[in-house]
């Protein structure tokens, strides 16, 4: 039997894959990778309220969005978050 996702988990599947298909489609490489440092450093600082630890990752694949070599893992994963 398959799990299904909470609704916690829907929002922030939903949440990442439009901030990363944005990234994709509106910022420049340079910029991209800028925000995407922007969130990691943003994610050290998740004991705070506003910055969380969920910014590490989407920080990560912001970055990623840039190298062709893990461009496509990224691409296949944002697949996998419209999906659900």
């Amino acid at each position: 039997m398959t799990e299904q996702p909470t609704p916690l988990q829907r929002k922030v599947r939903s949440f990442s894959y439009r901030v990363l298909t944005w990234a994709k489609d509106r910022l420049p490489p340079i910029v991209r990778s800028f925000v995407g440092i922007l969130f990691m450093i943003g994610g050290i600082f998740g004991f705070l309220p506003v910055l969380g630890f969920w910014m590490l990752p989407l920080g990560l694949a912001l970055i990623a969005l840039d190298f062709p070599p893990l461009r496509k893992s990224i691409e296949r994963w944002m697949e996998k978050l419209k999906v659900d």
